[in-house]
């Protein structure tokens, strides 16, 4: 109740605030987020929340003017189980009063974030070479583990959903299932255990976005998928295992997530459009009231936010990790660049993408007899028997078209008649046109298909469906050129795509995965961990209504073959969510811990992991390495990051005592020396330092405490891998867990005086003869 009174005596002081209302040029409402903090109780029911809904009712009409009251005094949500706020329409005034109030943490515009868009599991196990030990894990597997998926909602239908075998439903689960008019009560199971959805309609009108028929069904009262992103995450993360599952043939095996025993609740807050902020934060404070246990989010915002108080999915997972619940996220779809990274507060689970040991490839056969191989997953009819006109872009430009925009196949660059029935070489010279929109260009010419030339993504096979599609590298694109301008009359044809077994190096740092360091924070290395995120095998919608998705003669597909770090985010999810099964009392940070000091950093080749490119991948674009969930089921020592090492790396970036207080519903006070540089300090499972500089006398000393998970009577030894110049000691070399010690202490020096500029990458492990606990750190010398 002292919450309630402290909102009436907010709404009592911005009523006195509007006696000096500042007028604006701009008076337009739009949406808004105001966040207020944590609330007093987690356990807000009933008529508590009917008392805050009406305090937040009163709040909006103390600062909306008397002619708007009609119009305007409504919320969109109301946040009151995790966290306290709401979302309404604000003019820009009315949202800086707002804010200017101390019993508000922030206020920010309802924006919208993007959606980052079966042999990935074994591939995660075998190579490990422990798969046999899956077998005694699985004996002690508990179906009681709750996985939250905030994404575009579910295909109840889909088989990953089956629920075969699973026991009854927790009594702890306090979700329900939502009904719509194309979704039942029925549709939901012992497996598929809750399902919600968030209206969000003004997203069409108030964010200047047009929706397609099929993103408006997204907006509409149901927790139906009709995107098919998060039918294919959920199916990722815990999905039922469904043998003979392929994508037309394609990828063919059993489909299952990394813990298929596991519940699955879904939260609808997103469609082909985008996520509202509002909608999102709602999601977790329902998903937070509900029960689960992991939340999964393949999500992020499309632009750089200034701080961590104005970002929905950060503020959502503090509150989810204050209640002991684990939140994964993906990392972003920006890569190769650097500073690309998103999702990265500290108590965030942030994923890169990598490949796995299959690819699609498509040939390419000339009229020369010559063959080249390309990356595609294409379901093309077109055979060896014969061939077709083999046409340059910019030799099949329509009218006054500059020769570089017809290369590039833009669109309305190409003449229908002298395309139509060939097919269409176009290239990449122009990055703001990706291959899908150059694929839709070609394909309204009526031509018969289209070969890309283009670097980018090479080895990340694009899904063109029935239309004959292939990407090659610069390499063999210059040889299909010069065939073409060497004869009278180039043929070509493209045969359909064949799946590429045992493929080598893998895994591989995907090209678009999105690359640290991270821009709020270069103290906390991001992204923490890398996961399978390349054509990935999963549940999806039944794609009827999008022409040459389904070949002639054959039903929709249950699966689809997706990539992006929406795809490795499920894989880290369902990781997380089979240690959390076997260790039950293990808060998430200490999973975090054991998936990322556990992960491996060689390929199925044994030699150190790559990017595209074949040089060696670092910490930036894969963290602590590639999950390997069943050695994380025994790391040994975890690192511990509990909320104080939180609430301190808040002060240390600088936000005021007041603010984190009532983020954290404490009277935290916050170190005396309060600087960004001590946030490397923070009891984090990897070690990250922004400036070190040549010049000082003194080798700077970062602190780590590790927990014992492992057989008491333990010593570890610990080992340094660093690069030349840069001088790293661990003291001390050696910790010894007698009996009843459970927690020991280390420092860890790094003195740059003869270290290369720029970032320094390496690790420490600690050995005890049967662990390998490592710890990568970066350090930018200067």
């Amino acid at each position: 109740m002292a919450s309630l009174l402290q909102l009436l005596h907010l709404i009592f002081s911005i009523s006195f605030l509007l006696t000096c209302r500042i007028a604006t040029s701009n008076r337009t409402p739009k949406p808004y987020v105001v966040y207020m903090g944590s609330t007093s109780s987690s356990n807000n029911e009933g008529s508590e929340v009917q008392v805050a809904e009406s305090a937040y009712m009163q709040l909006l009409s103390s600062i909306i003017p008397s002619e708007d009251q009609n119009e305007r005094r409504s919320l969109t949500h109301h946040y009151d189980y995790a966290f306290k706020g709401f979302s309404a329409m604000l003019t820009e005034n009315e949202a800086s009063i707002l804010s200017g109030h101390p019993d508000i943490v922030s206020v920010f515009p309802d924006s919208v974030l993007q959606l980052h868009t079966t042999r990935s599991w074994d591939f995660l196990e075998t190579e490990r070479r422990i798969l046999r030990a899956s077998a005694t894990y699985n004996k002690h597997v508990s179906s009681d583990v709750i996985i939250g998926m905030i994404d575009t909602g579910i295909w109840p239908e889909c088989p990953s959903f089956n629920d075969k075998g699973i026991g009854e439903i927790p009594s702890r689960w306090k979700g329900v299932c939502i009904e719509g008019p194309d979704f039942k009560l029925s549709n939901c199971n012992r497996k598929l255990i809750g399902a919600r959805y968030y209206p969000t309609p003004e997203m069409n009108s108030i964010h200047g976005s047009k929706m397609s028929p099929a993103a408006g069904k997204t907006s509409s009262g149901s927790p139906r998928d009709y995107v098919d992103h998060g039918t294919h995450t959920a199916s990722t993360a815990g999905g039922f295992p469904v043998v003979n599952a392929s994508y037309y043939g394609l990828a063919g095996g059993t489909a299952r997530g990394g813990l298929p025993s596991a519940r699955i609740a879904s939260y609808k807050a997103c469609s082909k459009v985008g996520c509202s902020s509002s909608s999102l934060l709602k999601a977790f404070d329902d998903a937070l009231k509900d029960g689960v246990d992991i939340i999964s989010v393949s999500i992020g915002v499309n632009f750089f936010l200034s701080n961590y108080k104005n970002d929905p999915i950060a503020i959502g997972a503090f509150h989810a990790e204050n209640m002991g619940v684990m939140v994964a996220c993906s990392g972003g779809n920006d890569g190769p660049f650097p500073d690309t990274i998103k999702n990265t507060a500290p108590w965030i689970f942030t994923v890169a993408a990598s490949s796995i040991d299959r690819d699609f490839r498509s040939t390419i056969q000339l009229g020369n007899g010559k063959t080249f191989r390309g990356s595609a997953i294409n379901l093309s009819n077109l055979t060896k028997t014969r061939t077709y006109p083999l046409v340059f872009g910019k030799d099949v430009a329509s009218n006054f078209t500059p020769t570089n925009e017809a290369s590039n196949c833009r669109p309305g660059s190409l003449d229908p008649e002298k395309a139509a029935g060939k097919i269409v070489v176009c290239v990449d010279n122009d990055p703001t046109m990706s291959r899908i929109i150059k694929k839709l260009v070609v394909e309204d010419m009526e031509a018969i298909g289209m070969i890309f030339i283009s670097e980018a993504e090479k080895d990340v096979p694009f899904d063109s469906g029935t239309f004959p599609f292939v990407q090659v590298g610069s390499v063999e694109g210059l040889q299909i050129l010069h065939y073409i301008n060497s004869t009278k009359d180039p043929r070509a044809t493209i045969l359909p795509t064949v799946e590429i077994p045992r493929y080598k190096p893998a895994p591989v740092v995907a090209y678009f995965s999105s690359r640290g360091p991270a821009r709020l924070a270069e103290n906390i290395l991001k992204p923490d961990i890398m996961a399978p995120g390349v054509a990935i095998l999963a549940g999806t919608i039944p794609h009827t209504d999008e022409p040459g998705s389904v070949p002639v003669g054959k039903k929709p597909s249950q699966f689809a073959i997706r990539s992006g770090t929406s795809m490795s985010c499920p894989h880290v999810t369902g990781a997380a969510s089979l240690i959390k099964s076997v260790h039950p009392g293990w808060s998430p940070s200490m999973i975090k811990s054991a998936l990322m000091t556990t992960a491996t950093v060689h390929d199925n080749m044994g030699k150190p992991l790559t990017k595209g490119s074949g040089n060696p991948a670092n910490p930036h674009e894969m963290g602590a390495g590639e999950i390997s969930p069943l050695k994380a089921l025994h790391p040994g020592l975890v690192f511990e990051t509990t909320a104080t090492d939180y609430l301190r790396f808040l002060c240390y970036y600088g936000y005021s005592e007041r603010d984190i207080r009532s983020i954290s519903n404490t009277n935290f006070s916050c170190p005396s020396n309060s600087i960004k540089d001590l946030i490397s300090d923070i009891n984090y499972p990897s070690i990250s330092i922004a400036n070190l500089s040549r010049n000082q006398t003194a080798a700077k000393t970062i602190q780590r405490t590790v927990t014992n998970v492992g057989l008491s009577n333990a010593t570890y030894i610990a080992k340094v891998y660093a690069p030349v110049g840069l001088v790293v000691d661990v003291f001390p070399h050696k910790l010894v867990f007698l009996k009843g010690v459970t927690k020991l202490s280390y420092n860890v020096s790094f003195f740059g005086k003869e270290a290369s500029s720029g970032y320094n990458f390496g690790s420490l492990t600690w050995f005890d003869g049967r662990h390998s606990v490592r710890t990568v750190f970066t350090v930018k010398v200067q």
